[in-house]
């Protein structure tokens, strides 16, 4: 049996966060930077610990104006600060909720960016191991921020996205671009499964990409995020594939 983790970004507002909560294994809770406050933190926590889900940090840029997807080329020390920031904010509210952080998956720009600038990259698993050398660091599968967390003695999780358009690096396409989202269920379901059950996601441009599926993100503020988590779960079911943290 295959087993993978089915993730979710949470607390970025858009409403049906208690619901997903019941579908996912792992939540990444928006820290404050891009979405999010104490309040709505709490909030996530709080369901989270209610349905047996795994919390995890979604730090970001400072970039709250513009949802953490804009480019930002900061120093590392500075990046290393914000990170702690934000970590710890959701660590404090977690264990003040009777609950504990298991992961950190940074968010946007920061995500992206960290896939390919190993500078930014070490920063960010640097910041992870001073909060807690147990906290596992999610990161895009093959990319940098995987042999970061590998270089500073963190558990690394390699993460792939239903939704998403690849490209023959097995990078993702930026959202600026034709192919970044796939809006067509039937196409993202079938993405998934290859990703899980054969490790290797087909590009926009037609190539083989393999990669790493250990953990699935389901974006939380689609249109049809539910029904698509509905439908993902039962296909995972169909295929004896198993749902875990």
């Amino acid at each position: 049996m295959i087993v993978v983790d089915l993730n979710a970004d949470l607390g970025e507002g858009c409403g049906s966060d208690a619901a997903l909560l019941q579908l996912v294994s792992s939540a990444n809770i928006a820290c404050g930077s891009h979405a999010g406050d104490a309040q709505t933190m709490r909030d996530c926590v709080r369901e989270a610990l209610k349905n047996g889900v795994a919390i995890g940090a979604h730090p970001s840029f400072p970039d709250r104006e513009n949802f953490g997807r804009t480019a930002m080329h900061l120093p590392p020390e500075t990046v290393y600060a914000h990170m702690l920031y934000q970590i710890g904010a959701l660590q404090a509210i977690a264990r003040a909720e009777g609950g504990q952080l298991c992961h950190v998956k940074p968010h946007g720009m920061l995500y992206n960016q960290a896939a390919k600038e190993v500078a930014l990259a070490d920063a960010i698993a640097r910041a992870v191991y001073s909060v807690d050398p147990g906290l596992i660091l999610v990161g895009l599968a093959g990319s940098e921020l995987i042999r970061s967390a590998e270089r500073h003695g963190l558990v690394a999780r390699e993460e792939v996205f239903a939704d998403r358009g690849y490209q023959a690096d097995g990078s993702l396409v930026p959202r600026t671009e034709p192919g970044a989202l796939i809006a067509n269920e039937e196409q993202a379901l079938a993405q998934t499964l290859e990703m899980v059950q054969h490790g290797r996601v087909k590009s926009v441009t037609g190539e083989w990409a393999q990669v790493r599926a250990q953990t699935v993100c389901l974006h939380g503020d689609g249109e049809h995020a539910l029904a698509f988590a509905r439908r993902l779960r039962e296909a995972f079911a169909v295929n004896n594939i198993k749902i875990s943290a």
